[in-house]
């Protein structure tokens, strides 16, 4: 029997359900990200080795003010994308695995057709929004952690040195099981140096309430 841990629910169906319809409606401009690149978005900021303001990260997962209803509503969806946050980080802190969802293969489609590179896509938009942090201890091991994700993402399949590895669908399928273990693997890069037995501790900042 594996001794991994299994894959923990971020939020529950109704919260996922309530994102969704939020997230695909016409109150959020065509660019914002949408259900599935929002969890690999906010996953990404639960791994990341510095904090982002949630001013910073709600600009940058809406790209723009959505026309929220009311300031309950606002409330609402910023707590509900706040909380996916926090769990994730709650998850990872106890060495269990973040539940992704969607199903763990890609049956032979290319990655950017599918929920996996979407979320990968979110991922990496998250690993952007301070991309300098990410690579400033260990840029080659941290290029080596992050190339599943980017490899995935369909973003960089221009990339020359990308060619061979995107070309290769066994190897693209087993990293697409390994993706829970890959996030926490990044986690403990970041978040649990080896020489302190604990993660780093973080400040609590509601994101649901706009800054005096």
């Amino acid at each position: 029997m594996s001794d991994t841990p299994q894959p923990e629910p971020l939020l529950d169906d109704e919260q996922l359900e309530r994102l969704d319809d939020f997230l695909a409606s016409e109150r959020v401009g065509e660019d914002a990200l949408d259900l599935i690149g929002s969890h690999g978005f906010l996953v990404a900021l639960a791994v990341a080795p510095s904090e982002a303001e949630p001013s910073a990260w709600i600009a940058e997962l809406f790209q723009g003010e959505p026309a929220f209803g009311d300031a309950a509503e606002r409330e609402e969806i910023l707590g509900l994308l706040e909380r996916l946050r926090c769990n994730a980080i709650a998850a990872l802190e106890q060495g269990l695995l973040p539940e992704l969802p969607f199903e763990l293969t890609l049956d032979g489609l290319p990655a950017e057709e599918t929920p996996i590179g979407d979320w990968c896509a979110g991922f990496m938009e998250g690993v952007f929004l301070d991309e300098p942090a990410w690579f400033e201890e260990d840029e080659e091991a941290s290029a080596t952690l992050l190339l599943p994700f980017m490899a995935l993402s369909g973003l960089f399949d221009d990339e020359p040195d990308m060619a061979e590895f995107i070309g290769d669908g066994t190897r693209l399928e087993g990293l697409v099981r390994q993706l829970p273990e890959l996030v926490l693997d990044l986690y403990l890069h970041y978040r649990v140096p080896p020489e302190t037995p604990k993660p780093s501790p973080r400040r609590k900042k509601p994101a649901g309430r706009r800054e005096a």
